[in-house]
């Protein structure tokens, strides 16, 4: 995997973050969700490095990066402490400004790194997610048969991690063959180890608390994302039938936005990695709202 990238562990202050980098041109940072690593963007990153410098960091508590202590509100899980690690893992890489990709779990992380930061980052991607407010605001009971894990994970008076940690591979059930079979062994090895699990339990936690209040402050401020950006969903996963057009929800949170549907499953840069690149690349070359 990620062939001529280099490897390291960046100390961020508030944690110690694994990451891959290569390339060279415009910065593009790409964050993976859950339960994945960055190993999941193995077949996108290449693809980007030949125009651009890709960066991909292991999320604090996920793979190999380190999981600091929680507290009891779950604060060192928030996106909002998420965010302020990738702007300071790219200020160690020597990138004030860049892109930023977050699929799953990674675009909460993307979209408070843009309304946190907008000074560092040029342009926004978002695979198959919308805001964590927006989903909890217009939550049902479709929505929680659908996705009743959100609640599973985030809870505390019956910790899930006992349960996860029983069989982590008949929860999670990976597939080798859409993940590829080094990807695959690096996202179970973090799912083997139950620190990592409890990190990404405090992740769905601080979700349910923290991310759902800062975005709705956001909301209630006014605030929305400056720059231009892109919101991709997956015709084989639920984005249509939670939201009808998911794009028209993102327009209510962002200045500038496009997007379109992509034939794949929720995993995108699994199951549509030529496609994914190729938007992506097409995306963080264009500038503000003359490129819809």
């Amino acid at each position: 995997m990620f062939d001529d990238f280099k490897q390291a562990r960046i100390d961020v202050g508030e944690a110690e973050l694994f990451v891959r980098h290569g390339g060279d041109g415009p910065p593009v940072l790409l964050l993976h969700g859950h339960p994945r690593t960055h190993a999941t963007w193995h077949r996108v990153a290449p693809l980007l490095a030949a125009g651009h410098t890709v960066v991909c960091p292991d999320l604090r508590g996920y793979g190999r990066s380190s999981k600091p202590p929680s507290t009891p509100d779950h604060e060192p899980y928030s996106k909002r402490a998420m965010a302020r690690d990738m702007v300071a893992l790219m200020r160690a890489l020597g990138h004030d400004r860049f892109a930023v990709v977050g699929h799953d779990r990674g675009a909460y992380v993307a979209q408070r790194l843009a309304l946190d930061h907008p000074s560092a980052v040029t342009h926004l991607a978002v695979l198959d997610s919308v805001p964590i407010g927006e989903a909890l605001a217009r939550c049902d009971a479709g929505f929680a048969a659908r996705w009743w894990h959100w609640f599973f994970l985030g809870q505390t008076a019956k910790p899930a991690e006992r349960v996860i940690n029983a069989d982590p591979d008949a929860w999670y059930r990976g597939d080798p063959e859409q993940m590829g079979a080094q990807a695959y062994e690096d996202y179970r090895r973090a799912i083997h180890d139950p620190l990592t699990v409890h990190a990404m339990c405090e992740d769905y936690r601080a979700g349910l608390g923290l991310d759902r209040a800062a975005d709705d402050a956001d909301r209630a401020a006014g605030r929305t994302v400056a720059c231009p950006m892109l919101f991709l969903w997956a015709t084989r996963d639920d984005m249509e039938d939670l939201y009808g057009d998911p794009l028209q929800v993102w327009r209510s949170w962002a200045d500038d936005v496009r997007g379109h549907a992509v034939e794949s499953g929720h995993h995108l840069a699994e199951d549509a990695p030529d496609e994914l690149a190729d938007a992506i690349a097409t995306f963080v070359t264009q500038r503000g709202a003359q490129a819809r």
